[in-house]
């Protein structure tokens, strides 16, 4: 197996799991009533990570394990367009360790929960774009 087939497959396997968090998401909001909007939070957020993760494998990009949406987007070519602006970038990142964790922040409603898959399914949309030039595929 070459380098090129080896990446693709890598690649592949980050976009699989950042599906599973959009199927994921998508189940826990079916049922409003009881749904676990800090769960369905920390899914979008992955759902955001694994997609730029997925990018920066197919452009051959080394990147730290991380959650932080901010530093993986600064890793990525100036030609990738992140549909985040920073607010948004702060808001996700925050969603991959304080909901899943007892502390000050309190509960997080159902309309914040709906406009974090937003922005998940926003990131999701712009690297599938990304990914399916020939230039985003290597």
């Amino acid at each position: 197996m070459g380098a090129d087939e080896v990446r693709r497959n890598v690649v592949a396997e980050w976009m699989a799991k950042a599906e599973d968090d959009l199927v994921a998401m998508a189940r826990l909001l079916a049922d409003p009533v009881g749904c676990p909007t800090g769960v369905v939070c920390f899914c979008a957020q992955q759902c955001a990570e694994k997609y730029l993760k997925a990018v920066l494998a197919a452009e051959a990009i080394p990147f730290p394990r991380t959650h932080e949406i901010e530093k993986i987007i600064a890793l990525l070519p100036r030609t990738v367009r992140v549909p985040l602006n920073a607010e948004e970038q702060e808001q996700l990142t925050s969603y991959a360790v304080v909901p899943r964790y007892p502390g000050p922040r309190g509960p997080i409603s159902l309309a914040e929960a709906r406009h974090a898959v937003r922005l998940a399914k926003r990131v999701r949309a712009a690297m599938r774009k990304r990914l399916s030039k020939p230039e985003g595929r290597r």
